[in-house]
């Protein structure tokens, strides 16, 4: 069991139940970082006592130097801090950072040699496989804290030959607007995409989730973190988010993982793997739940996860093309300046940019990501 713990993103959801988990199996705290909540991150500190921290805002992270100066910690801002608090050598570096800023310091953390505790899907949407190449060097473990991804990894276990492996089985609750059809979708405010039905996320994710941008996302997260063609992920709308996804085998088979929709399940596991630690998490009552409903997805209504699709497909960086223009309009939406359904119309678009790019850099992905960003501003 790992004894020393870096969280990037620690005071967002992901970030706060990772702390929870933290705290029951009595890790040392090495680094924590926040985008602009000091608040959380001041009080954090306070309980952790972390040797680093960084404020990705620098005006932020010279105000918590000061709040925090009876304290230990050293201080650290911008997107460099982040990064450098990555490189800090840890047994697990988790990453819980929102959107392709977690790219940079995923790449920093596998540097240094530290495994990842992944959760944040932009790193593999974007740079997975610059990311898989680089773990592969430097002899890198990295495990998916995704619900969807940790629930496939856990049903591979003891699967010795890929090739038993028939496919994998994303299941999605269907967000907010499950069973709605386009027409009823045209004016849909962001307050009610922010709704979901089962599972308390940030914002950013939990309209990927009402525009099933998310099921997208996580279906080229598959490909790069199993090795698996696009065409052997199937996606099922499961609205109890009880079993959280599935493997089927070649004699038929299939392996899922169940429990209560609580993400420190899928976090603990990522750090205890492979053995299993007395978790927070209520125990799952079947009884309780009595019935468990799956269907196929509206892919007519929904066509993010088909862009997505098509992006896997074209190569090159068009991954990170879909991710920059959906980051970009999910944030024009969640401000008004878009509608619901514009959102699919701008990641469809990033499918026609040049971006035809095989032997990539971090900075070409992360230029391409600019590029594509401005572009979605400037065609709003």
């Amino acid at each position: 069991m790992i004894k020393t713990l870096t969280i990037l993103g620690s005071t967002g959801s992901i970030g706060v139940q990772a702390l929870d988990v933290a705290r029951l199996m009595g890790l040392e705290i090495l680094a924590l970082t926040s985008n602009v909540r000091t608040d959380i991150l001041e009080n954090q500190i306070r309980e952790f006592h972390p040797k680093y921290a960084a404020v990705a805002d620098e005006a932020k992270a010279a105000e918590l130097k000061t709040k925090v100066a009876d304290t230990g910690t050293v201080i650290l801002s911008g997107s460099e801090g982040v990064a450098e608090c990555a490189g800090i050598k840890a047994d697990c570096v988790l990453n819980s950072l929102v959107g392709i800023a977690g790219l940079a310091p995923t790449v920093a953390a596998i540097e240094a040699g530290n495994n990842i505790a992944l959760a944040n899907k932009e790193t593999m949407v974007a740079g997975g496989v610059l990311v898989n190449r680089l773990a592969k060097e430097r002899g890198v473990s990295i495990l998916p804290v995704d619900s969807e991804h940790s629930a496939i990894f856990q049903s591979l276990q003891g699967c010795v030959d890929k090739k038993q492996v028939k496919k994998l089985i994303l299941t999605a609750s269907g967000g907010p607007f499950f069973g709605k059809k386009a027409a009823e979708l045209e004016n849909v405010t962001a307050d009610q995409a922010l709704k979901h039905p089962n599972w308390s996320m940030g914002a950013k994710i939990t309209i990927d989730s009402a525009t099933m941008m998310n099921k997208g996302l996580e279906i080229i997260e598959a490909v790069r973190l199993f090795d698996m063609p696009e065409d052997k992920i199937e996606v099922l709308v499961h609205r109890q988010s009880i079993v959280h996804s599935m493997v089927e085998y070649t004699d038929n088979s299939v392996i899922a993982q169940l429990g209560v929709p609580d993400m420190r399940i899928p976090i603990q596991y990522a750090l205890t793997y492979p053995d299993r630690f007395i978790s927070p998490v209520k125990e799952l009552d079947l009884a309780e739940i009595a019935t468990l409903t799956f269907s196929k997805p509206d892919n007519e209504t929904f066509r993010c996860p088909d862009y997505c699709r098509e992006a896997l497909r074209k190569g090159g960086l068009f991954t990170a093309a879909v991710n920059a223009a959906n980051e970009k309009a999910n944030e024009l939406f969640r401000q008004g300046r878009i509608k619901f359904g514009d959102i699919a119309k701008c990641v469809e678009k990033a499918l026609s940019y040049p971006a035809d790019i095989e032997d990539y850099t971090l900075e070409d992905i992360l230029s391409l990501d600019r590029e594509i960003r401005m572009r979605t501003e400037a065609d709003k």
